[in-house]
């Protein structure tokens, strides 16, 4: 269980950012929660934008569906190899430095990449080129998981975790739905120098926010931020999360539940276009509305359960209405596509259902952890989730060349349904 907000701050680095800070009160814990949104959302863009060229992103680096799978999952695969370090890094050094450095260096990569690595018509830069630079600007990238939760962990306390924490994590499907509405376009009319520079630019100005915005809360938070009526948790137990098995079962369960998001995220443009035949416009927005609603479910979540304490039991119930969505939109894929506008609203349905808990959950593990702890915990679990991202998007083109889409979205639907039992109930 976690530790209070108000623990000594025993590390140099860490009463070294604690001088400078003493004038923030309880009140600047919502610019740390900015701080916490912006870096997410400018990260979110690329990680859950890119995927939405995917038709041009096809075309214009001349892809079939295997390679487009490689492209698209080696982002994902950078993160997933740099999670757990930066969380690491997190917990040792303090949120600011691991935040700042990562956001800057992706913002220098991405920026790099518009510059050297955007087809043109007479250059088509080669398939390993522009993986690399799309997995290092996930090895950079990892950083802002981890190091932000930590941050909105220790400046707010239990009883408003679940909302912020929730409100963090709509910073995903936002700057994923701001990408969805802006990429496809750019990448269509403009090319994709100006997708991976627009993409740079944000991450500069995520930096520049959390060089202004974060910085470490002051020892006394605890007494003066409110507290929900639910009880205050015990202590944070003294093995790290690496050794607790608690930990690494829910770790398990939110990284299988990812496994049908990133189906969404990554090849339902794909889908849409190829299968049910949509135009630029109506793939924009049938992904603008995924995000949204995902938005809306993860704050109206985090509310939710920080008055009820049933943090589990959503967990599990989400997991329940993905698997039958899915199952749905499998059903209606398996003929003919008369009903265009039917395949849309049950892809936005199943994208907001398993995209709906991810506040939930974060909240739950860096409480399991405790909040010192939190890093650790959390580029645990986005070791798994961007494993995931990277394996999914290899695994459909092989799905789709052996089956066809009932069956992509089919296995989506179980996949969500082997995460049920790791949402069990803690015990004691």
């Amino acid at each position: 269980m976690p530790a209070s907000c108000d623990s000594p701050l025993s590390r140099p680095s860490d009463a070294a950012s604690a001088r400078p800070a003493a004038a923030h009160g309880p009140a600047h814990r919502w610019k740390v929660l900015g701080v916490g949104v912006a870096a997410n959302a400018a990260f979110s863009a690329a990680a859950a934008g890119i995927p939405t060229t995917a038709v041009w992103l096809r075309a214009g680096y001349r892809l079939d569906n295997a390679q487009l799978g490689l492209a698209l999952g080696a982002l994902g695969l950078g993160v997933a190899l740099s999670e757990l370090p930066w969380g690491l890094a997190a917990d040792r050094f303090g949120d600011r430095p691991v935040l700042l450095a990562g956001l800057a260096a992706t913002a220098a990569t991405l920026l790099a990449t518009a510059a050297w690595l955007a087809p043109s018509a007479g250059f088509v830069p080669p398939l390993a080129a522009l993986m690399a630079a799309l997995c290092l600007a996930g090895l950079l990238g990892g950083s802002v998981n981890g190091a932000s939760g930590r941050a909105v962990m220790r400046w707010f306390r239990e009883g408003e975790r679940g909302f912020a924490m929730s409100v963090r994590q709509t910073a995903v499907p936002l700057g994923g739905g701001l990408g969805a509405l802006a990429l496809p376009w750019l990448a269509s009319s403009a090319g994709f120098a100006w997708v991976f520079g627009a993409l740079g630019l944000a991450c500069a100005l995520a930096a520049w926010l959390t060089w202004a915005w974060l910085h470490e809360p002051p020892q006394a938070l605890s007494a003066t931020v409110p507290a929900a009526a639910a009880p205050r948790p015990a202590a944070a137990p003294a093995r790290g999360p690496l050794r607790d098995a608690a930990v690494w079962r829910l770790v398990a369960g939110i990284g299988i539940l990812c496994v049908p998001q990133f189906a969404v995220l990554t090849f339902a443009t794909v889908y849409l276009h190829d299968f049910a035949r949509m135009g630029l416009a109506g793939m924009s927005a049938t992904m603008v509305a995924v995000q949204a609603g995902a938005m809306a479910m993860r704050v109206w979540s985090g509310r939710l359960t920080d008055r009820r304490g049933n943090r589990r039991g959503y967990l599990r119930a989400s997991t329940w209405a993905a698997a039958g969505t899915f199952l749905l939109l499998a059903l209606a894929s398996a003929g003919a596509p008369a009903a265009v506008p039917l395949l849309a609203l049950l892809l936005v349905t199943a994208g907001i259902s398993v995209s709906a808990w991810h506040g939930v959950a974060y909240t739950e593990l860096a409480t399991l952890a405790g909040a010192e702890r939190a890093g650790t915990a959390l580029g645990m679990a986005n070791t798994i989730v961007y494993l995931g991202f990277f394996l999914t998007p290899l695994l459909i083109p092989a799905l789709l060349a052996a089956s066809a889409w009932p069956w992509v979205w089919a296995v989506a639907g179980m996949a969500a349904l082997a995460a049920l039992p790791l949402f069990a109930p803690a015990r004691g």
